[in-house]
């Protein structure tokens, strides 16, 4: 049983590590995107950078499980904007799938900071001892 926590916060974190990573591979591209969809082109460099930040290390505490709840409130503050922004347009089936996958991560990233990291965690590792 001690596993599962681990287990759920890398399925639930691994989606923002290939986010972050796609966008440091694909800056210029994911910056026209966000102007496209109504940023200022003086605001996305900014903006974007701190999408990145906060989801390679938002993702990366919550899974080592070290300050994973402060992690989680990252996620969700980076998760919050996202969705609002970008997927609200509900006319498109993919949008609503999108913003209802995103509410669910919020929803499991809320459990992480209600419960902790669980014992197998940089956190927990006093736990086991």
């Amino acid at each position: 049983m001690n596993y599962i926590p681990l287990a759920a916060r890398i399925f639930l974190s691994v989606i923002f590590l290939r986010s972050g990573f796609n966008k440091i591979f694909d800056f210029a591209g994911t910056q026209g995107f966000m102007a496209s969809a109504g940023i200022p082109a003086g605001l996305t460099g900014i903006l974007l950078v701190g999408s990145i930040i906060l989801e390679l290390l938002g993702a990366l505490s919550v899974i080592l499980g070290y300050k994973a709840r402060w992690g989680a409130i990252a996620l969700i503050v980076f998760l919050v904007p996202t969705t609002l922004l970008f997927h609200t347009n509900f006319a498109e089936d993919m949008q609503i799938t999108q913003f209802l996958k995103n509410l669910g991560l919020i929803g499991g990233l809320l459990m992480v900071v209600y419960f902790g990291s669980g014992p197998i965690s940089v956190d927990g590792r006093k736990d086991l001892a």
